[in-house]
């Protein structure tokens, strides 16, 4: 939402050893992403009901008028977007059974509730955001300037990430220079390999003639160069043992998953945007308040029954087709016509857990040479993520926790008031003196979002089975289905809803009789 943005890259990890360009090579048969054909046919003449205006039924709605089919586009919300939301000042953030929450952001300001970034390499996205013309710039991900931090409970102060890469790489190098100077390598590589790896890993670990590691200025400096003679002075390097016992180590590794990789992007003025633009080229524009109460089939078509919340009337839509987006678990409450096997796979699923804490703030953290990126704190709040986009601004918007998963499980045990002090902390605890400085906060708890109940599905874990994932992609005579949570990228990245809606749109386009 799209965050591993986790101490150990757990959530990532299977995602990253996908990569964004090959997941359709990975899908299991059914999965495969499709694109409509172009030129004639598809959804011309057609009418599609498409059920939720996220990435994927705004994608889907926008493909099918493009081939000339008709659509009627509902969302339940006030908005579209789904979980490409952005919080501003004065708007309202709901929990089902908590009280509202008023975001106070002063004006200028926003929080990206859920996705908050865009690889470099997710075409699609970017694709669209050039289509329509959607200014985006470069996120700040990955910063050294960050810390490498301490166990939440530790009294160390915490290194900067560039001093825990640049000295575990010095020790490493020279460990491995010590044990070819031994001849502990002779049997793997000739004479000559050896002389140009011992040369190689002087550079590559900033070694001593001799080999050993002493420190680098790579890893920071303990005086900086002067207006006139004083020299650059490195910072004493970190032990081995000091590095290999932090339990955030792995976090170094986290800007090299591809997904991670910069350059990053974001649009302009917050996630929102280009649902927003997506919206706003449809001919039919998507009729909001409009919560789906029965799917039903209808002769070879559909019969969506849904009620306008402002009203409480319930209005019925008929259609050829319907491309549902609908989260899963809302979907198996929802009255409707479904086959068994599709009714099993929906009611099958759990969604993970994930909670979002900002706050309003004078950028404290620049002073301290951050611009961006994250810190890895560990515990329940996970992470702290710096703004990027607006440095060197009077004020700033910090995300002072994002926790999913178990850690975001233990987090939701505590009140709303004892979750913001604990994001508070975590901040007081990496910034002294900083936490009272936080002001405004407001929690997104996902799954406790109307209408979302969930950030995303780990079909890995427990209790699911990637098998639904492709029950659903099969469709369901004329129920198709669509969403990130449907896709190789498992609900994280808007670019795994845009495939899996240009894929459900390719589908409606044939001739798909009642099951």
């Amino acid at each position: 939402m799209p965050g591993a943005p986790f101490s150990r890259l757990s959530r990532r990890t299977v995602l990253g050893a996908m990569g964004g360009l090959t997941t359709a090579a990975l899908l299991p048969p059914g999965l495969a992403a499709a694109r409509p054909a172009s030129g004639g046919g598809g959804a011309s003449g057609r009418r599609v009901i498409v059920i939720g205006a996220g990435m994927a039924g705004l994608v889907a709605a926008h493909e099918i008028e493009k081939q000339g089919g008709e659509v009627i586009l509902l969302e339940a919300r006030d908005r579209v977007g789904g979980r490409a939301w952005t919080l501003r000042g004065g708007d309202t953030v709901s929990h089902i059974g908590e009280d509202d929450q008023r975001a106070t952001f002063s004006e200028g300001l926003y929080l990206n509730a859920g996705p908050a970034r865009i690889p470099s390499h997710h075409d699609q996205y970017l694709g669209l955001a050039r289509e329509l013309q959607v200014p985006l710039e470069v996120l700040v991900n990955t910063s050294h300037s960050n810390f490498l931090s301490a166990t939440p409970d530790s009294t160390e102060r915490p290194i900067r990430l560039r001093q825990a890469s640049n000295d575990l790489r010095g020790h490493l190098s020279a460990l491995l220079e010590k044990a070819l100077r031994s001849g502990a390598l002779d049997q793997d590589l000739d004479p000559a390999a050896r002389t140009k790896l011992v040369e190689f890993l002087k550079t590559y670990g900033d070694l001593a003639q001799d080999g050993t590691y002493r420190g680098s200025q790579r890893s920071g400096l303990l005086q900086v160069p002067g207006a006139t003679i004083e020299q650059a002075i490195a910072v004493p390097p970190v032990t081995l043992d000091a590095l290999l016992a932090n339990p955030e180590l792995s976090t170094l590794l986290f800007e090299e998953n591809i997904l991670m990789q910069p350059t990053m992007l974001q649009p302009m003025g917050g996630m929102d945007r280009l649902p927003v633009a997506i919206a706003g080229a449809l001919r039919s524009k998507p009729r909001l308040h409009a919560e789906v109460r029965e799917i039903r089939r209808s002769g070879d078509g559909v019969r969506i029954v849904y009620r306008d919340r402002r009203t409480g009337r319930d209005i019925a839509v008929e259609g050829d087709r319907a491309i549902i987006t609908t989260p899963l678990s809302i979907l198996a409450r929802t009255p409707n016509d479904f086959s068994p096997a599709v009714s099993k796979a929906i009611a099958g699923v759990r969604y993970s857990d994930s909670i979002k804490i900002g706050f309003e703030s004078a950028p404290f953290w620049e002073q301290e040479q951050i611009y961006g990126g994250i810190t890895f704190v560990g515990g329940d709040t996970g992470l702290i993520w710096y703004p990027s986009g607006q440095f060197q601004a009077k004020r700033e918007v910090l995300l002072a926790a994002y926790s999913a998963g178990p850690q975001a499980r233990n987090l939701a045990l505590r009140t709303r008031a004892e979750q913001i002090e604990q994001a508070r902390a975590a901040v007081e605890r990496l910034h002294p003196g900083h936490g009272r400085d936080l002001s405004a906060p407001v929690v997104v708890h996902w799954n406790k979002i109307p209408f979302s109940e969930g950030p995303w599905i780990e079909w890995s874990d427990p209790g699911n089975d990637i098998a639904s994932a492709a029950v659903l992609n099969a469709g369901d005579g004329p129920f198709l289905f669509a969403g990130s949570h449907l896709s190789a990228y498992s609900g994280h990245w808007q670019e795994g809803a845009i495939l899996s809606a240009r894929r459900a749109v390719a589908l409606a386009a044939t001739d798909r009789r009642s099951a």
